[in-house]
């Protein structure tokens, strides 16, 4: 576990300007509500470090969503390429 990662009930560093739990965040990843999925995924993946991220993402939830994040365009084709890597080495 990172040394930087709090308790369930306290806010993560990668949320340092929003008042959201880690459960909060868990439960947000798991409902249904697609507008919060997507921007918690991709707080995760533009503030989160790399062994973080996987904390609370699969490659699954990133392809899924993809779509629907508002990464900035660097990390867009960043992602873009992972993904499509990827599942590549999925076949």
């Amino acid at each position: 576990m990172s040394e930087k990662m709090v308790a369930p009930s306290r806010r993560p560093y990668f949320f340092w300007d929003y008042d959201i739990t880690e459960e909060e965040i868990h439960d947000i990843l798991q409902g249904d509500n697609q507008v919060e999925k997507a921007w918690v995924i991709t707080r995760i993946l533009e503030y989160a470090r790399w062994e973080d991220i996987w904390r609370y993402l699969t490659v699954d939830d990133v392809r899924e969503n993809f779509e629907q994040l508002g990464l900035k365009p660097y990390l867009r084709d960043l992602w873009a390429y992972a993904i499509e890597v990827w599942s590549n080495d999925d076949q």
